[in-house]
């Protein structure tokens, strides 16, 4: 049988194998790329290669900022921040149909914007808008829906951890794709908020009071203004090269705790648990980067992403093709993972097809991945997403899934849009000088 089969099979059962069973995600990925290695090329050899290949996987210095930015998240979430967000957009909404929905869509994306989180915002803008959407006589199960669709807008909007993982695994420049991020973000907030829209339009009791007056809109500007300096700083010190992406996490962190401690929402005596949490959320994405890094060299070594590359062009030389059985595979696959294994699981095996065989650049291929990882994150029956924002809105998950896909349907149309137009990816790292 080919090796490269026997590889595939013994990846593939295994990993699902053993997340059936309710091993953790990185076990379920490092333990049967390590038998898959010791197939390959013996016992001796192959354990010794896989402990070089997770110690290699960590050992770098650009993957210190993702632990920076999850702390930057973390001090934001309990620093009041989320509260001044809602505020401003709260400001915006005023009299819309929706108003109170378009708010957290927007708050989420502002809140995305800074954390880089899809759960945070969920959490955060979830739990604070909740009780004022059910004071309003909303329906709890559509005011989750918008909640959890708008939340993954933060895994494309700068800085995302997500895309720092791409970044690292594909090489890419990180300044070009969080620039990238921007406008298939904006789209994916865009997309949610002309759903609310066409929900409530007919509803004049889920519009706003009355819009801001000019002195009430600037007032909310103002004190958002010192959490919205954040993206200024540090997203345009690293695409300017004032500063590394580690760099600017960790002026991130420093920045976050100072508007806190400012804010007096945080204390010295709730830094223990911040640093706890955020050490947490730290350790499970690095340790799975590190066995992650098992299964990119197995696929390497035994040629599946070359043999996989020639068997599309067998069947097709069609680009249009390739980037629709690839979001299908994308959209059923990812569903059961996390956006972090999912990049680190595909990238190593769609970027070098894209590349070689379809011409596609590795910014937009990143748009594409990440943006398909959102609507993963937000899919029954697993996703993450989706429990948070269930659970903050005191709702089951079952009673949330139906106003969730008009939602889905519409993302899946915009993640099409984005597929077909690479400028929408592009454009921005391309004024930048970013990328040629």
């Amino acid at each position: 049988m080919n090796a490269a089969l026997i590889v595939g099979l013994i990846l593939i059962l295994g990993m699902f194998v053993l997340m059936s069973l309710g091993v953790s995600v990185s076990v379920s990925i490092g333990l049967p790329s390590a038998v898959a290695l010791v197939v390959l090329i013996g016992a001796d050899k192959g354990l010794i290669t896989a402990a070089q290949k997770i110690y290699g996987g960590i050992d770098s210095f650009p993957l210190l900022a993702i632990p920076f930015f999850v702390l930057a998240g973390t001090i934001m979430n309990k620093g009041g921040i989320a509260q001044r967000l809602i505020d401003l957009a709260r400001a915006l909404t005023g009299k819309m149909p929706g108003a109170l929905a378009q708010t957290n869509i927007i708050a989420n994306t502002l809140f995305g914007a800074i954390s880089g989180s899809a759960l945070a915002g969920a959490s955060a803008v979830g739990s604070i808008m909740a009780p004022a959407q059910r004071k309003e006589g909303y329906d709890m199960r559509f005011a989750a829906a918008a909640n959890v669709a708008s939340a993954p807008s933060g895994m494309l909007i700068p800085p995302s951890n997500t895309t720092i993982v791409y970044a690292l695994v594909s090489q890419a420049s990180v300044g070009a794709l969080f620039l990238a991020g921007y406008i298939p973000g904006l789209l994916w907030a865009f997309t949610c908020g002309v759903i609310v829209w066409w929900y409530t339009r007919k509803n004049p009791k889920l519009r706003g009071s009355r819009w801001a007056t000019p002195k009430e809109a600037l007032l909310a500007f103002w004190r958002a203004l010192p959490s919205l300096g954040l993206i200024i700083i540090v997203i345009g010190g690293i695409i300017i090269g004032f500063f590394t992406p580690t760099e600017g996490a960790a002026i991130a962190v420093l920045y976050a705790f100072v508007l806190s401690m400012a804010y007096r929402n945080i204390g010295m005596k709730d830094v223990p648990k911040i640093l706890l949490d955020a050490t947490r959320t730290s350790s499970v994405v690095i340790f799975l980067i590190a066995l992650s890094s098992i299964m990119s060299y197995v696929m390497t070594y035994s040629r599946i992403p070359k043999m996989l590359g020639e068997w599309l062009v067998s069947i097709t030389d069609s680009k249009v093709v390739f980037l629709l059985i690839m979001m299908v595979m994308l959209l059923i696959i990812g569903i059961p993972l996390d956006a972090t294994p999912a990049v680190l699981i595909f990238t190593p095996i769609f970027l070098p097809i894209a590349v070689q065989y379809y011409d596609i650049h590795p910014v937009h291929f990143g748009m594409m991945l990440v943006f398909n990882m959102g609507i993963a994150v937000i899919s029954p029956p697993s996703a993450p997403v989706l429990f948070v924002g269930a659970r903050v809105a005191g709702q089951k998950v079952e009673n949330v899934i139906k106003p969730l896909m008009p939602f889905f349907i519409a993302l899946i149309v915009m993640l099409l849009i984005i597929q077909f137009v690479p400028e929408l990816s592009l454009w921005l790292p391309r004024q930048a000088g970013l990328i040629r």
